[in-house]
């Protein structure tokens, strides 16, 4: 729909990396409208993914995660709706970060939800991570950390850190209310223009747009809800640590809705709670370091001290 479409302005984040000597050497492939999580483009060819050949890249920016692999940038940018930044990550072996939401701005950028969307920095190493934040957030640094001078929760699964288990809430019943936003973004666009969008978006934009007021109303709820039993599990430690991924990566040829509950049950709680969570790599696995709103620096400074405790 948009292949000819030449926008007047670079959004806000792309600015800001240039004001600070950054150069922008290309656009990557992703998964259209940001709305999946294999990048399996159908207007542009499937993302591959340079580390796993016969696993997808994930999405939804799975062309900023494969690029990094291959050398092609020092840094790239992703969003993040429901794990578009952290999934790409995870399948391809490199490092991002969704920061708190509303950290770093989203001006310029073609929203999927707008509530849950998120912008932020992919890099090979949580060092990279933070060069960028320090461009796309001015005043942002990050100080060295132990990790014995943290109190780390765990939950979901087997991570390569010492913590407190804790029963953290996933939020699958804030689901509808992602689709809503999703249904009020392409409400004007998908009537008159179904033909141009891929056939495997197009059943989801369908459902997104006829979600009724009472699911949309009954998963607000449920997300103050979320939010409330976070802070609960979470009280007394400074992080929490899980597995980026609830599964190994999937083949380059999945079907996309089949893996997409998969992919993101452990992504997309964080977007609907607008909280800090990084992605970096743990051995052949993922992990998420995630902190409450505001803690970016914290969250990083623990990705440095835990990437080198990891390291062979």
């Amino acid at each position: 729909m948009f292949a000819e479409h030449v926008p007047e302005h670079s959004a806000e984040a792309v600015l800001r990396l240039e004001r600070t000597g950054w150069t922008n050497v290309g656009k990557t492939n992703l998964h259209e409208f940001a709305y999946g999580v294999t990048s399996q483009n159908l207007h542009y060819g499937v993302v591959p993914n340079p580390s796993f050949p016969d696993r997808t890249a994930g999405g939804s920016s799975g062309g900023s995660a494969a690029a990094l692999v291959l050398g092609l940038a020092d840094g790239a940018l992703g969003s993040d709706t429901g794990g578009s930044i952290r999934i790409p990550a995870a399948c391809c072996g490199v490092t991002g970060l969704k920061p708190t939401y509303g950290l770093v701005p989203i001006e310029g950028v073609f929203p999927l939800a707008p509530s849950f969307d998120h912008a932020g920095p992919m890099a090979l190493d949580v060092a990279g991570c933070i060069e960028l934040m320090e461009s796309l957030v001015p005043g942002f640094s990050v100080d060295g950390v132990s990790l014995d001078e943290l109190s780390l929760a765990v939950a979901w699964g087997d991570v390569p850190v010492r913590g407190t288990r804790v029963e953290f809430p996933t939020a699958e019943a804030v689901v509808p209310a992602f689709m809503r936003e999703v249904g009020d973004v392409h409400r004007g666009l998908y009537p008159e223009n179904a033909e141009l969008y891929g056939e495997n978006i197009r059943e989801k934009i369908e459902r997104c747009i006829a979600i009724g007021d009472g699911e949309y109303e009954a998963a607000v709820r449920a997300r103050a809800g979320h939010a409330e039993r976070a802070l609960a599990a979470l009280e007394g430690h400074d992080l929490l640590v899980t597995p980026t991924l609830s599964s190994p990566p999937p083949a380059a040829d999945a079907v996309e809705i089949e893996v997409r509950a998969a992919l993101t049950l452990f992504t997309f709680p964080f977007n609907a709670l607008g909280w800090p969570a990084l992605s970096l790599p743990a051995g052949p696995a993922s992990i998420q370091v995630i902190g409450r709103p505001g803690d970016d620096a914290l969250v990083l400074a623990a990705g440095l001290a835990l990437e080198a405790a990891l390291k062979p």
